[in-house]
């Protein structure tokens, strides 16, 4: 029997080598982004790992020397430098990974990007804050993406010793404390997002014809063939199709790796060696869909197990009930009621969250039939033409059917929705300083160490800097603990950008950049007095130096690197208002990038299933249409009823899964963070219905098939 599958699909006439081609390409793009989900896991987990290397834990290594290593964090120009600082302590302490060698005092290593940006500014911008010889370049091996600024700079052991974060390093291997749970989490979302919509995808492919093959094999039924053997030959046909897609697949991937490796998908590039696949999701892949695929022929034609002449047997199905929509509704109450009674703890948190939108996620797949039937009796009831009541009638006769394409589209829609409302509320509210503002022009350094006084060398020297405006030494506050600002200075010392004294007031309490988080510095700012006169505030140590430029690249860049240079064991390098806030924006857009590339992806599929879906449904009702043809229906009214069946429940289903997943947003941010939600950019939008309409497109290039299958011969014929 099984070679009597293999010879009805591949010799089965023109209908069957058409079938199996159609199923071979869906298959084989279903199966390429299917392999490209599991290496971009793969990736993630990849740059993990390399991260780890960069953060290790503290260790003593047994009996090898230990290595001396300090993690800091510097700027410029608003992109993140990871400074790492080494000292080996004997002729056995670990080197740094992607390093042949250890540096020794005044040498350092520098990554690809890093060396770029050293030769393309002036050393006083950036190349003055690593002095010494440069050795080489560090590898991929220590770096987390292609694009990370990285330096490895030598010192003693004395000096390493005295950094802020430094600990001694005996085995790189170890794994620091890291968020791979919630990074777990957060990818296994999204990659659900997208993998729903291709196994959608490959089973709508498999199930292509499956009208045309039940009739077939109700009449190899009724000569004598069992139930098993029908099953058999459905399992082979459908498997030998998707093994040759599957095939076609891994090609796809392998000849596509390169370039989506450099797409930021996660705010970071992948090298292409981190694309890479396992023995397990190679297996996974090869021998899971072509399974899938015959488990889903088999499926389909569970009318015919039961009887030769079930096929000719059909009734509507029961309609579907509203209450279908109670998951969904529990799980926006369950948001709702979160708002009102918040967990005090963040694993709390999670056990209320996640649960809640895994509720909705579900709750819309198992609604839609219901909505898909509400929405086609609305249809109908308004229908002015005969396409339109013809397409309404189907709809609400079978709507599971009409719903199965369209699900992935629902959740991967709403999915993303939900991640891109929260991460535009959430940029917005902690995005980094605008462009021309006081505070973009504010660099600020806060010393690690109090120190007595500043040099007066210091201030001239900054002062020397083309665009710098002024220059502020901020001391100690003792009275900070009464719920003062942090920081005091003589009201002579103010900038008059940064606010005012308060009347009679001769030093003032001031927060420790001259302006108070998440709050834009201004002129109309009244700072309150400090009870203290200007000889206590001499005796009091500096804890900061806040120095106003123009805002200009040039001026904020040679500022950090003076201050670095005069405070050389800073913690963090001094910063503009909107660094942090900027390399988490930037952090979070890649998410939403990622959630942009699932929307496209997983609307791309949801065209190509409506496709693979109008073509096995034209093919399985073209005796139907054929009648229609000849009892006077122009082909252009049942082309239209074609694609209105397609496209009306693409439609409704792309509204509903954006409104819920906004609505979710909305009442996540309003428990969690107490933000109201901002409305995603109009690119969201852009996205959505460029997909959408792509989606559009597809199903309409299935349409002249209407015409080429319907004619009279058809009607005669069957």
């Amino acid at each position: 029997m099984i070679r009597f599958g293999l010879r009805l699909a591949v010799a089965g006439g023109r209908e069957a080598l058409t079938r199996l081609l159609v199923i071979a390409a869906a298959v084989a793009v279903g199966s390429g982004l299917l392999l490209t989900t599991l290496a971009g896991v793969n990736a993630v987990d990849a740059q993990l790992t390399r991260f780890a290397s960069i953060h290790p834990n503290a260790s003593t290594g047994g009996d090898a020397d230990p290595l001396w290593w300090s993690t800091r964090d510097d700027f410029f120009q608003g992109r993140p430098i990871l400074r790492i600082d080494v000292a080996a302590t004997g002729p056995s302490s670990p080197t740094p990974v992607g390093v042949p060698t250890i540096p020794g005092p005044g040498e350092f290593y520098a990554s690809p990007a890093l060396r770029d940006l050293l030769a393309a500014h002036p050393a006083d911008q950036l190349g003055d804050r690593y002095p010494g010889r440069e050795l080489g370049t560090v590898g991929p091996a220590g770096l987390t993406s292609p694009d990370t600024l990285l330096a490895i700079v030598g010192g003693t052991p004395e000096s390493v010793g005295e950094l802020p974060n430094a600990r001694q390093v005996g085995d790189l291997g170890d794994k620091p404390t890291l968020p791979e749970a919630a990074v777990n989490l957060i990818l296994g979302v999204i990659a659900g997002g997208l993998l729903f919509p291709v196994l959608i995808f490959i089973g709508t492919a498999t199930r292509l014809s499956a009208a045309r093959r039940e009739q077939r094999f109700a009449a190899m039924r009724l000569v004598g063939a069992t139930p098993r053997q029908i099953s058999l030959v459905a399992a082979v046909e459908a498997a030998a199709a998707a093994v040759a897609g599957t095939a076609v697949g891994f090609g796809l991937f392998y000849a596509f790796r390169d370039p989506l490796a450099g797409i930021p998908f996660t705010g970071m590039p992948f090298f292409p060696s981190d694309m890479s696949l396992g023995v397990l999701d190679g297996l996974l892949v090869a021998l899971g869909v072509p399974a899938g695929a015959a488990v889903a022929a088999q499926v389909s034609l569970r009318r015919v197990r039961i009887s030769p002449l079930g096929v000719t047997r059909r009734v509507t199905p029961g309609a579907p009930r509203a209450y279908r929509l109670i998951p969904a509704l529990l799980g926006v109450a369950v948001l709702f009621f979160t708002i009102g009674f918040r967990p005090a703890t963040s694993d709390g948190q999670t056990a209320v969250f996640l649960p809640a939108l895994l509720l909705i996620m579900a709750g819309l797949v198992f609604a839609g039939p219901w909505l898909t039937m509400v929405g086609a009796r609305v249809m109908a009831r308004h229908a002015s033409r005969p396409a339109t009541l013809i397409a309404a009638r189907r709809l609400a006769d079978n709507p599971k059917a009409g719903f199965r394409a369209v699900s992935g589209i629902m959740l991967a829609l709403f999915v993303t929705s939900v991640a891109v409302g929260v991460i535009t509320t959430i940029v917005d509210n902690r995005g980094p300083a605008p462009t021309g503002s006081t505070d973009a022009g504010t660099v600020s350094t806060v010393f690690d160490e109090k120190a007595p006084s500043v040099p007066d060398t210091l201030f001239a020297q900054l002062h020397a800097i083309t665009g710098v405006r002024s220059a502020t030494a901020v001391r100690e506050n003792p009275g900070m603990m009464t719920g003062g600002e942090a920081g005091v200075i003589a009201c002579t010392d103010l900038p008059s950008a940064y606010g005012r004294c308060a009347e009679g007031a001769t030093v003032i309490e001031v927060p420790m950049g001259l302006s108070r988080w998440r709050e834009s510095a201004s002129p109309a700012t009244v700072w309150p007095a400090a009870p203290l006169t200007l000889d206590d505030l001499q005796r009091l140590p500096v804890v900061s130096i806040v120095v106003g430029t123009d805002g200009s690249a040039s001026a904020v860049e040679r500022v950090r690197t003076v201050l670095e240079i005069a405070y050389p064991t800073f913690w963090v390098g001094p910063n503009v208002p909107g660094d942090f806030e900027s390399d988490f924006a930037n952090t979070l857009r890649g998410w939403e990038q990622l959630a942009n590339v699932v929307i496209i992806a997983s609307l791309a599929l949801g065209g190509c299933s409506l496709a693979v879906s109008v073509i096995g449904g034209l093919t399985e009702r073209r005796r139907p249409f054929s009648l229609l043809r000849l009892s006077g229906a122009p082909v252009r009214v049942l082309r239209r009823v074609v694609a209105l069946e397609s496209a009306i429940p693409m439609l409704a289903v792309a509204a509903v899964a954006i409104g819920m997943g906004l609505l979710a947003a909305h009442l996540f941010l309003r428990a969690q963070m107490d933000y109201r939600l901002i409305a995603p950019e109009p690119r969201f939008y852009v996205i959505v219905v460029v997909g959408l309409v792509t989606c559009l497109g597809v199903i309409a290039s299935t349409l002249p098939l209407l015409e080429r299958i319907t004619g009279p011969e058809t009607a005669r014929s069957e």
